[in-house]
């Protein structure tokens, strides 16, 4: 199993209020479809990836298709999700909702996956560690810190400068050790604060017939260049877990390969923002529980390993199992995102746990 399990899902809010809640969370105000587009596209690269996995032992072409979704889809999650934190700070409110859209489900889920796993593999169950995320739970703990931190970022004069030498210094320590999967966390966070500075302007900028043409060559290039590194690159890379040092790379290469793959994942991040349609369509509603797709389809994915269904028959991983492996990636992932599995699992995915704060906690300051 690939160690990059990723994640995630980002919050989206209405356009005149950003959101401090991630992915999924329904709001009274009118949402911006062009957001919950990209989720929904964003999400089904998620699975996509998780599904092809198994392929890219076997098949050239899956490996290169698995490579290019993992340049650029973390990303721009990252990137989505700094922008709809904008509106954090430290208020009772928003602070509650911290607690109930990031703490719990990511306590519930941690707990749920370890005893999944002690099923699926018949196994004694391994000990639960809430500091070491197991899987998917990588990006809710990542998610925590960034927005736990981004009062920080909105008062630094340099902020992004900053996170990119944070990055780097990440890159080049093995001994971060895996609390809160810090390495990730590190490698990650330019993305997340670059998205704190953006406005909805830089988002309309990608929004043009020029350069919705250019993508296309720049995607194909992409791909080209994956298929081509495919047997021998380490794509280790591009999970943004490991040091170099790990990665058996000198450490001169940290930097390099920070800003390589931030611009490769800048182009691609682009491209696909500029594919992303901005009208309403038949899955915007599902982009509003993409936070429900990513923390259920960990459950089938690794049920699939375990029981080995990739193995089940040779033409699997054949060019016209791919094919079919990502129809039903894409259907699977669409179910868990709909409204009947949101009503179903809200309970543990978006707790309301009023009994548990204060009154004031929910309420906003009183204007001046």
């Amino acid at each position: 199993m690939s160690p990059t399990a990723t994640p995630a899902t980002v919050a989206t809010a209405p356009l005149s209020r950003p959101a401090e809640a991630p992915a999924g969370t329904p709001t009274p105000a009118a949402r911006d479809p062009f957001f919950d587009n990209a989720k929904y596209l964003a999400i089904v690269l998620v699975v996509l990836g998780h599904a092809w996995q198994p392929l890219t032992y076997t098949s050239r072409a899956a490996t290169a298709l698995y490579m290019l979704v993992y340049a650029f889809h973390m990303p721009a999650f990252i990137l989505i999700s700094g922008y709809f934190s904008r509106g954090f700070d430290m208020s009772p409110a928003k602070v509650k909702r911290l607690m109930t859209s990031i703490v719990v489900p990511y306590v519930i889920f941690e707990v749920a996956y370890t005893w999944f796993q002690h099923w699926g593999e018949d196994a004694p169950p391994e000990p639960i560690s809430l500091l070491n995320p197991y899987y998917l739970n990588w990006f809710l703990a990542a998610l925590f810190v960034w927005r736990l931190t981004t009062p920080v970022w909105k008062v630094l004069r340099w902020p992004v400068p900053v996170a990119f030498v944070i990055a780097v210094l990440a890159a080049v320590c093995p001994d971060l050790g895996a609390d809160f999967d810090l390495q990730r966390v590190f490698q990650f966070l330019p993305f997340f604060v670059i998205g704190l500075r953006m406005k909805r302007s830089h988002f309309e900028l990608v929004d043009r017939r020029w350069v919705r043409i250019a993508a296309v060559p720049a995607f194909a290039a992409a791909l080209g260049a994956a298929y081509w590194l495919a047997p021998t690159w380490d794509d280790g890379w591009l999970f943004h877990n490991y040091s170099v040092q790990e990665l058996h790379a000198p450490l001169w290469m940290a930097p390099v390969m920070v800003f390589a793959l931030f611009g490769v994942a800048a182009v691609l991040t682009a491209g696909f923002l500029a594919w992303v349609p901005r009208r309403t369509t038949w899955f915007t509603a599902l982009g509003g529980g993409t936070l429900y797709g990513f923390l259920l389809h960990g459950f089938l994915i690794k049920l699939s390993r375990w029981q080995e269904w990739y193995e089940a028959a040779d033409w699997i991983r054949s060019p016209a199992g791919l094919v079919v492996v990502t129809v039903l990636a894409v259907t699977m992932i669409s179910v868990l995102c709909s409204a009947p599995v949101r009503r179903v699992f809200r309970y543990v995915v978006e707790p309301r746990m009023d009994w548990a704060f204060r009154a004031e906690a929910g309420r906003k300051p009183a204007a001046p």
